[in-house]
């Protein structure tokens, strides 16, 4: 029976046989250069484990309590020889790995623009990177090609060689932009923005998917990328100008509810400012962007007078009016100061308002032609509250 001991192998061999090794031999130049890192890294580990792994093997059996011929020195407490050796190959390890993954971490920065396509391949001059928009939804992605003013759903396509420039930001919740064939997982926040440079060196579909979870539909957060020939990709493109269905703010709001498993779609034409405004949180009509109030901030601010004209559009209202599943419910702001304050500065505010409320007439000018306004103190009066106990 020992001889067929081999056999219980077999099916660990046989699942192993099932794995999808692509990030050992992505497709992309970046992730390519991943690998390498990865690989070296664990090479370098190797080294110091390998010898440790086979020393406590061999100590093991030299030392066991049958063999007599070992060297038995019950004194034996030190030896700088195995002290080098023990501190001196784990510390060259580390500096080895320290200057390698410190430069590769900012060679590999998404952030940073490409310098190659390629091993020995430079960029061709006056190459126009792929701009593509990425919008995590919740369970689905949207991908928007600014510069061909069209966008789709859960499908993704580039031409092979040609830069990719993405920037990404999700509309709910946090999740992970990942294709393992292109390079590594980048994070996708609401109100943020993060950016991957990327190329495709190989034509083929590879599978991209959140790699963060996010919900109910997260395990169909997956979507087809296509890297194309330039002919072929120029043709996808034309696929999609030739849809039914334009990406109008109105569309992406339906777009945006929670929904499962939902299959490819195509947009002929695409709001030119969609990004911004899903960025920004101001999809709606009539909603102040991030970038709006950061920019009224910058000056100063409203001040406490002007809480009450902004709250309205500075509600980020998805969660209510959309659907979604996350978030507290709505809320408002009634005042901004207590009831007993509002109640107690009542007589200063009449106190307040000028004698004479007539409008201002400048020289040589008409009067105006209105009723001037008076102020209805009684709108200050705040009811009464009934007590609990009664």
């Amino acid at each position: 029976m020992r001889r067929f001991r081999f056999l219980l192998a077999l099916p660990v061999l046989l699942a192993l046989g099932g794995c999808d090794f692509v990030v050992l031999h992505p497709a992309g130049d970046i992730a390519w250069r991943q690998r390498d890192l990865l690989i070296v890294s664990t090479l370098l580990m190797l080294v110091v484990i390998i010898p440790v792994m086979a020393l406590t093997v061999l100590f093991a059996w030299r030392y066991r309590q049958g063999n007599k011929t070992a060297t038995y020195r019950p004194k034996w407490d030190h030896s700088i020889e195995l002290e080098l050796v023990i501190w001196g190959a784990p510390l060259l390890i580390i500096i080895c790995l320290g200057a390698l993954t410190w430069m590769d971490t900012h060679l590999l920065d998404p952030y940073r623009p490409l310098s190659r396509v390629a091993k020995g391949q430079p960029i061709a001059e006056k190459t126009e990177p792929l701009e593509v928009e990425v919008v995590a939804l919740d369970w689905k992605w949207l991908f928007i090609y600014p510069q061909y003013g069209v966008a789709s759903l859960n499908e993704l396509a580039a031409p092979v060689d040609r830069p990719i420039s993405f920037r990404i930001t999700s509309s709910a919740v946090m999740n992970s932009f990942y294709i393992p064939a292109l390079a590594g997982q980048i994070y996708a926040m609401p109100g943020m923005q993060t950016k991957l440079h990327a190329v495709i060196n190989r034509v083929g579909a590879y599978e991209g998917f959140s790699a963060n979870y996010s919900g109910a539909g997260f395990s169909g957060m997956r979507f087809a990328f296509h890297g194309m020939e330039p002919s072929d990709f120029d043709r996808w493109v034309g696929v999609l100008r030739n849809a039914d269905r334009p990406l109008t703010r109105a569309a992406y709001l339906e777009l945006e509810k929670p929904s499962e498993n939902v299959p490819v779609q195509h947009f002929a034409s695409v709001d030119p400012a969609l990004f911004q405004a899903v960025l920004n949180m101001c999809v709606e009509p009539g909603k102040m962007c991030m970038s709006e109030m950061a920019a009224i901030d910058s000056r100063g601010g409203l001040g406490l007078a002007g809480i009450d004209n902004v709250i309205p559009r500075l509600a980020y209202d998805k969660f209510e009016r959309r659907g979604a599943i996350f978030g507290p419910p709505s809320s408002f702001v009634a005042g901004i100061c207590t009831i007993d304050e509002l109640t107690a500065n009542e007589p200063r505010v009449a106190e307040a308002l000028p004698a004479d409320l007539a409008p201002l007439v400048g020289a040589g000018l008409q009067r105006p032609g209105f009723t001037p306004a008076r102020l209805d103190t009684t709108l200050l009066r705040t009811p009464a509250i009934p007590d609990r106990n009664s």
